[in-house]
């Protein structure tokens, strides 16, 4: 952290928070949490066959719901890696 003088605060202390930083990453936050939903819902709702074409199972697509810390890309790579070694 850098002090502007010896007996100053950090500089990052003396900045405020501003309410429209708040608002824009609880939008994106909201905004990338529907994007996933949406995704799930869309890989839920395919087919087998077409899931196989893309290298996942469904009970993959279910580890990645259940599995929300991870990134819904991580989980699914991970899965096409793992399915093509079978």
């Amino acid at each position: 952290m850098a002090y502007l003088l010896s007996s100053e605060r950090p500089a990052a202390a003396a900045m405020p928070l501003r309410q429209t930083n708040l608002l824009a990453r609880w939008f994106a936050a909201f905004r990338a949490a529907r994007t996933r939903k949406l995704a799930l819902a869309s890989l839920l709702e395919m087919d087998e066959s077409r899931l196989r074409d893309l290298g996942i199972q469904r009970q993959d697509v279910l580890e990645a719901v259940a599995n929300s810390r991870l990134s819904l890309g991580q989980v699914l790579s991970t899965a096409r890696a793992r399915n093509a070694r079978c």
